[in-house]
């Protein structure tokens, strides 16, 4: 059966980390050109002259440190320097065959320097617009009340017409078994094999319907009417039932920033279209 997320029990929701593209300009005393694109970067091994700009050196080691993959080492800088030297050569023999001209070409091209700029404005965005704390608690507040203080452990069998879940009913109270029925008539897949097994979930976790019915059954009992959801009908047996178990704030906080930020960036994007009359 489909079920709503529970938002305490799963709040890992979706912003991709916004990518931080700040480039520091090497130190240091100023050289000619000339000069510069033939020192090779400071604990590369030396094997040639390089022919790319240091400033390009200086941020893809910088990006692969802060990547938390690889370590400050003489063997990265060689690598990175002959990653670039490569890159550059291939850039420079591409652009000798007016690769760089076509009209396709320079669409790309725009687009990847506009892609830089987006991510970039983005990431100085979020820095200069962060969640206050007061709405952190207050939307932790607001999720923990739609959890509830219990979490039961419940079994169902979902049929498609009322008729089979009063059937159904009828069975159990002539002392069949409920997994015996969930796996020979029930139609949820990812409950069916497991005699109707849920597991422990808390009231919000699954459509109000089914969640109202759960509360109102004694532990021990199934729901002696069948319970009708936009699945099909069921028919609830609680098995047993405990104090919630609910995150502290201090837990859920980076899932909640990301979840806020996530809609703040949604509505400031709306907000842009709109503005632009798109």
């Amino acid at each position: 059966m489909k079920r709503i997320i529970a938002a305490g029990a799963a709040l890992a929701l979706l912003l991709p980390a916004a990518a931080t593209l700040a480039q520091q300009p090497a130190k240091g005393k100023d050289a000619p050109p000339k000069a510069a694109a033939t020192t090779p970067a400071a604990g590369a091994a030396s094997t040639g002259k390089t022919v790319y700009p240091q400033g390009q050196f200086d941020l893809l080691l910088k990006e692969r440190l802060a990547q938390g993959q690889a370590q400050d080492t003489p063997a990265l800088r060689n690598a990175i320097r002959e990653e670039l030297n490569t890159r550059e050569l291939l850039a420079r023999e591409a652009r000798r065959q007016g690769l760089d001209k076509t009209p396709d070409m320079k669409t790309q091209i725009d687009l990847a320097g506009q892609t830089v700029l987006v991510r970039a404005y983005v990431a100085d965005w979020i820095q200069k617009n962060p969640v206050p704390e007061s709405e952190l608690k207050s939307e932790y507040e607001k999720i923990k009340s739609q959890i509830g203080d219990k979490e039961y452990k419940v079994r169902h069998v979902l049929v498609e017409k009322e008729d089979e879940a009063k059937e159904v009913i009828a069975e159990l109270q002539k002392g069949a078994k409920f997994e015996d029925l969930a796996k020979a008539r029930s139609k949820d897949p990812g409950s069916k094999d497991k005699g109707g097994d849920l597991d422990w979930n808390a009231p919000a976790s699954f459509v109000k319907p089914f969640g109202d019915a759960m509360m109102k059954t004694p532990k021990g009992k199934f729901t002696p009417q069948p319970v009708q959801t936009q699945f099909g009908w069921h028919v609830i047996l609680v098995e047993d039932e405990r104090p919630a178990k609910v995150p502290s704030f201090d837990e859920v906080k980076p899932q909640l920033q990301q979840r806020l930020q996530a809609q703040w960036l949604d509505k400031y994007f709306k907000d842009l279209r709109s503005k632009a009359g798109v």
